[in-house]
């Protein structure tokens, strides 16, 4: 069972909402994928419902990748603009039966094509060696017999697919091939076999009708050898996918409840099984670690070349390599909820979205083919008139030279061939991009938000001080405090508890818990009323603190103090330290280093933030904010006019990701906060988000230098193919030059998109 909106494994003990719709239930994984399914249900729901214990997401589907909405479930042609249909979901050993049948009709057309291409060049040779091996009519009949299956059989899937952007009333690029070559052909076939029905101004010197079977069967040939290099191109930006996918193994080493190993297919293995890593294998699944010691190599998911220390109880992750030890693991998520699964699903998904700079595209696109053709007439009519004899010859041969000059499809792969390779090389370097929106916006960031807790810091805290007041010693103090916390789900409620439990120091049971979002928390331990939180929390309660002094200077050396009131009466302070992570001074000098303002975003109190912040040389701090208030605080700064990337990890992130210009996720923190962000990082390492920054520039550098190419190729070429050198220079293209422009054009788009793969970040 998946979420419609987000394609999410939802287990049902774990669903955060149902809805039905059309007599059909939906689940949800999180209370923003409701709500965007209740505000409009159609858009999410594609057909009927599978029925139950089938995985919607199993189903084989193709879509274009131009033009993402268009999804069919069999292979085929896009009724857009013509192109391959591709699969949805990249396998690991994928058939390309399109680039199978081109690559068969390219060698069988080659194969015919040569003789006529023979011909070709001796006439271009001095003295033309064969001339006169053959009178016209027989060369004409020879040339027939040659072009015809090159045309009509090799030719034959672009005459289908014109035909079909008639009928959608979506003219393409094969909407022009098949006109071109159509005409070429036709005039050529009628002209060898009643040559009498044209007239005059269709001969040459020699009272011979011209044929262009040799341009129709090349351009064909050109054509086919287009399709062959594209298919191939394009197969290529999806190898990040394969390579991400191949980092699974086929088999896991499986221990029964005897101790007995087996050695299991892959999808036989389910959660909770235990299986045996040995030295040099890949992980499994993901999973923790029951027994034994080792490390791991994570580079190939998080994109750091150091090897992770495993001990027991350690997270590993499926696709890893293991070191020198051998451990047993605990499976704890299987097939498609494996983070490597989810890493290549949200990659494809990625891979298939579309940039707003492509809007530009898109609009010039819907009204190119019309102009194309509009321009071929006008060639034709202005050399009928006015060109020299055999005019009407001159005519069609540069109607012809501009209907096949022409490229829509190098203006329409300008912008998805980047995102497909951009988007993979970032998921190689665990840089994991929700959309191509975010891949764009993230260029024009000018200020980033960090939350503190898990972004900046571990999000592991550790209990650091207890300082007991008045009657209550140390351990009493320590006892009634995490006994209050042990029912807290708040991290630093955690560590009291962990704290105490090091210490020795047992918990109780406890009675009236009550939680106040922002304050703290209270509850009845061992028959006391007793709180633990802030200042504003004892006020609330009627009790005083009196260690301001000794809570600011534990603030000052970065701790988080939390007030103890016990029986409406202060009673202590206990301090808590989140550790930094050894990377963020780095990730925080190189965020400043690209220009981009740091403003650290904490519910801290304003002297343990400063102290926080200071250590790091962030740039601004805003203290004290409550969860529901950190949206507003990015609300303010886009109000300022600037453009905010907010990265966190919490539950309580989400609202402030979803409002950023930009959310980036922590990939340690939870699946809600990387559902509402746009970007994810794998490892959790704020320096990820300096690799992102790179990668959106390289890429939208890349779209930038194929929009450019695309235009400039279709603004020279086409006056070109019309003849407008003819006056001045008597130069005039041949439409087979004309048919291996527009070959060069396409795969020069994809040829460039491919240059990212090996993008230093």
């Amino acid at each position: 069972m998946k979420d419609p909106v987000c394609g999410m494994r939802v287990p049902p003990s774990d669903a955060a909402g149902h809805l039905a719709h059309r007599g059909a239930t939906y689940h949800f994984c999180s209370q923003r994928c409701l709500a965007a399914f209740r505000a409009t249900p159609d858009a999410f729901v594609k057909s009927e419902p599978e029925p139950p214990g089938r995985d919607q997401g199993d189903r084989r589907e193709f879509v274009c990748p131009m033009h993402p909405e268009v999804v069919r479930e069999a292979p085929g042609a896009c009724p857009i603009c013509g192109m391959a249909l591709e699969p949805r979901v990249v396998t690991r050993e994928e058939r390309n039966p399109e680039l199978e049948d081109m690559s068969r009709r390219f060698r069988w057309s080659l194969l015919l094509t040569l003789p006529i291409l023979a011909f070709m060049v001796s006439e271009a040779l001095p003295g033309r060696p064969l001339e006169h091996a053959l009178p016209p009519a027989a060369m004409a009949w020879t040339q027939l017999l040659l072009a015809s299956p090159v045309v009509m059989w090799g030719g034959w899937p672009f005459f289908v697919r014109g035909w079909a952007s008639v009928v959608n009333r979506h003219l393409n690029m094969f909407t022009l091939i098949a006109l071109g070559v159509g005409a070429a052909y036709a005039f050529s076939l009628v002209a060898t076999l009643v040559p009498d029905v044209f007239p005059d101004s269709f001969r040459t010197h020699g009272d011979q009708i011209g044929v262009y079977f040799e341009p129709a069967a090349v351009i064909v040939l050109l054509v086919l050898l287009g399709q062959v290099l594209e298919l191939r191109a394009r197969s290529r930006t999806s190898s990040a996918i394969k390579k991400l996918m191949g980092l699974t193994p086929m088999t896991a080493r499986r221990i029964d409840a005897g101790g007995i190993e087996e050695e299991v297919p892959l999808e036989h293995v389910r959660v909770g099984d235990r299986l045996r890593v040995r030295p040099g294998e890949r992980v499994p699944v993901d999973g923790v670690v029951s027994e034994g010691k080792t490390t791991v190599d994570e580079s190939m998911v998080t994109g750091e070349p150091i090897p992770v220390e495993k001990d027991t109880a350690s997270q590993v992750t499926g696709g890893t390599v293991n070191g020198t030890g051998t451990f047993v693991m605990d499976a704890q998520r299987v097939g498609s909820d494996t983070l490597l699964a989810q890493i290549v699903r949200l990659v494809g998904e990625a891979q298939r979205s579309r940039a707003p700079i492509q809007r530009l595209a898109d609009t010039v696109s819907g009204w190119f083919v019309p102009i194309v053709i509009l321009l071929s007439v006008v060639t034709f009519a202005v050399w009928a008139v006015w060109g020299p004899e055999p005019r009407l010859a001159h005519a069609l041969v540069n109607a012809v030279a501009v209907l096949i000059i022409a490229c829509p499809c190098a203006l329409g792969l300008a912008t998805p061939m980047s995102v497909m390779v951009g988007t993979g090389r970032g998921a190689e370097l665990g840089v994991l991009l929700r959309d191509a929106q975010a891949l764009e916006v993230l260029e024009q960031v000018d200020t980033v938000v960090v939350d503190k807790t898990g972004t900046l810091t571990e999000g592991k805290p550790n209990l650091t001080t207890v300082v007991p007041h008045g009657p209550i010693d140390e351990g009493t103090l320590l006892r009634l405090a995490a006994s209050l916390e042990s029912v807290s789900e708040h991290p630093l409620a955690d560590a009291i508890v962990r704290g105490a439990a090091a210490r020795g120091v047992p918990t109780g049971p406890v009675a009236d818990f009550r939680s106040t979002t922002g304050k703290g928390v209270s509850g009845t331990v061992e028959g006391r009323a007793v709180a633990v939180g802030n200042a504003a929390l004892l006020s609330e309660i009627g009790a005083t603190a009196t260690a301001t002094a000794r809570a600011d200077s534990m603030r000052r050396a970065g701790d988080t103090v939390m007030f103890v009131a016990v029986d409406g009466v202060y009673a202590g302070l206990i301090g808590v330290a989140d550790r930094i992570k050894p990377t963020t001074a780095d990730a925080i000098q190189a965020l400043h280093d690209d220009g981009l303002r740091v403003v650290m975003l904490t519910g801290d109190s304003r002297s343990t933030a400063e102290a926080v912040a200071h250590s790091m040389g962030i740039d601004t701090v805003e203290a004290e904010v409550l969860p529901d208030q950190k949206a507003a605080v990015i609300r303010r700064l886009q109000a300022e006019g600037r453009r905010v990337a907010m990265a966190g990890d919490g539950i309580n992130d989400a609202p402030a990701l979803a409002q950023a210009d930009v959310g980036v996720a922590m990939g340690t923190g939870t699946d809600v906060a990387m559902e509402s962000a746009g970007v994810t990082l794998v490892q959790g390492d704020l320096r990820g988000l300096v690799r992102a920054r790179r990668l959106s520039r390289a890429t939208m550098r890349n779209i930038r230098q194929n929009l450019f190419f695309a235009f400039v190729y279709n603004v020279v070429g086409l006056p070109v193919a019309a003849g407008v050198l003819y006056p001045a220079f008597g130069l005039l293209l041949s439409p087979i030059l004309a048919s291996a422009a527009m070959t060069f054009s396409s795969v020069s788009v994809i040829g460039n998109a491919l240059r990212l793969r090996r993008q230093a970040l």
